[in-house]
């Protein structure tokens, strides 16, 4: 039987009707494994957070330090639906990536955010370290985060500062590791720590190292802490994660513990890894942090070597990009900056 024209019409256009609900509905409920990176909130590293300050030096000799030195971040948004990702798509301020780079399969949501915690709490350490060596201050070594399971479980704690290992005095990060590693599996050692003042030896049993069943695994990644009992380096970054905040937390340091101000009142953001010896590693998302500094501010941005390449490709205007690769050359850059000398650039 053939509809009439009339008909016909309805039909299709009912048929259109209930496609086009379902796909509203999918596109606002639907789920996609798609992540979205964004410029994200800059913090200056010698100003406040939630009413403390940021970085804080007891011992220190300049409590108040001009201008800023902001660590900068990355904003994602996850759970998206069909509709956020395609309006995010065609917006230039979003950038969609694949969940499973951030949040790989076989984690969950709190192991992932955990792991930026820890991966902070490095940072901080490393920031520490890397300001005294620079600063060429007495150090010791503090015990940093103690493995599950490990044979320093329930024995070291965090923040212990080890003295000896075996009668012999340990001054620096190497030093443990020699003493450790020198030592087969199932030896016992005694470690000679100070904890909270008090200095007590504690005995432990090495395990297998996972990556040399011949040597000795304590269990503890030791960290560079302050000799000083003047000195006390604290942190205060909120719920920012991720190693990338290194470099400005340690200029902030340095800057507190010297008296010439290195923003010299000016707006320097920056980004980048750091490890005690003061090299300066590569971060993700640098074009975001370029757009978030300029947005908040910032007239120079430090940029680690490595991210060069990707930074001047969409630099905002008006933002100076200098290169960094180590921390003395940060800081030789921030006063070439006050000074108007050249400096190196991406």
């Amino acid at each position: 039987m053939r509809l009439n024209p009339s008909r016909r019409r309805l039909i299709t256009i009912g048929v259109a009707a209930v496609i086009l609900i379902v796909f509203v509905l999918v596109g606002r409920n639907a789920r996609v494994p798609y992540v979205a990176l964004s410029p994200g909130p800059t913090v200056n590293t010698l100003g406040e957070l939630d009413g403390k300050p940021v970085v804080e030096v007891s011992g220190g000799v300049d409590a108040d330090p001009s201008g800023n030195l902001n660590l900068t971040t990355v904003s994602l948004t996850d759970g998206l639906t069909l509709f956020d990702a395609l309006g995010m798509w065609v917006s230039s301020k979003y950038q969609l990536q694949p969940r499973e780079l951030y949040f790989p399969k076989g984690t969950s949501d709190e192991e992932v955010r955990q792991e930026n915690t820890r991966q902070m709490s490095s940072s901080e350490d490393n920031a520490t370290g890397a300001a005294l060596t620079y600063l060429k201050r007495p150090t010791a070594v503090g015990v940093g985060p103690v493995a599950d399971g490990s044979p320093a479980a329930g024995k070291l704690e965090v923040n212990d500062v080890i003295v000896a290992v075996d009668g012999t005095g340990v001054s620096t990060v190497a030093d443990v590791q020699e003493q450790v590693r020198a030592k087969a599996p199932g030896s016992e050692i005694a470690v000679t720590v100070n904890r909270g003042g008090d200095e007590q030896v504690v005995d432990v049993t090495l395990a297998p190292r996972p990556d040399d069943p011949e040597a000795g695994y304590l269990g503890v990644t030791p960290k560079v802490v302050s000799a000083d009992p003047n000195v006390q380096i604290t942190y205060n970054v909120g719920d920012i994660g991720g190693p990338s905040a290194g470099l400005m937390l340690t200029l902030a340091v340095i800057d507190h513990m010297t008296e010439d101000d290195l923003a010299g009142g000016r707006f320097i953001a920056g980004t980048g890894t750091i490890v005690p010896d003061g090299s300066v590693g590569p971060i993700g998302g640098i074009t975001h942090k370029l757009k978030a500094a300029r947005e908040a501010g910032a007239t120079a941005f430090l940029v680690p070597a490595d991210n060069c390449a990707e930074a001047t490709g969409d630099a905002p205007d008006g933002l100076e990009l200098i290169k960094v690769d180590r921390l003395s050359g940060a800081v030789d850059s921030l006063e070439a900056l006050e000074s108007g000398a050249e400096r190196p650039h991406c």
